[in-house]
């Protein structure tokens, strides 16, 4: 007899966390997946080092120079915002248009800009190194700029999606749903 309540070992047909919440609002920018393990693992790795760096500092600031510790925490915090921009890194949907968040800068295309978000069959990066494999891109075609003009929205071997294809496939079905959806109107 089956107990009336969810359990740990629901079918995996049954993810609940891909369907949006009934209170949730289309125009607040959300991810539409999850980070992946290398870069959440990656992000790890510099918190702890953020956090042992930010003990050196107080030490230095103990027994050193005050001139030593504020270096050594401008470093820390330095570690600290750059492992937080990490796990920010990644494609962002909303009402008003698609945001790809890199490093470095972060790019928003409206709904009305773009022409066509598909998924193709192209040589990409590994982990973003120069290395390149064949894999799966998911491509933004914009008005007025070729999809050469801009680097893929999510790929198989990506940080996010490196050893899970499910995730990709998942990930790049929900941004062109999303892209269905608003480019109409």
């Amino acid at each position: 007899m089956p107990l009336p309540f969810l359990t740990a070992d629901r079918a995996s047909e049954q993810v609940a966390d891909d369907l949006p919440l009934p209170y949730d609002d289309r125009d607040r920018w959300r991810r539409p997946y999850r980070p992946g393990p290398w870069r959440v693992g990656t992000a790890a790795v510099l918190l702890l080092l953020a956090s042992f760096v930010l003990f050196a500092a107080v030490i230095i600031g103990i027994t050193g120079t005050q001139s030593g510790a504020i270096t050594v925490l401008c470093i820390a915090l330095a570690v600290l915002v750059g492992s937080l921009r990490l796990l920010r890194m990644g494609v962002w949907v909303s009402a008003h248009g698609l945001r790809r968040v890199g490093f470095f800068s972060t790019r928003t295309t409206s709904w009305q800009k773009a022409v066509s978000v598909r998924t193709v069959q192209q040589p990409v990066r590994w982990l973003g190194l120069p290395r390149t494999v064949q894999g799966q891109a998911l491509i933004l075609a914009r008005k007025g700029r070729t999809p050469v003009d801009m680097p893929p929205l999510l790929t198989t071997h990506d940080a996010d999606f490196l050893a899970r294809p499910q995730a990709f496939d998942r990930a790049a079905d929900t941004v062109e749903a999303w892209a269905a959806e608003y480019r109409r109107g």
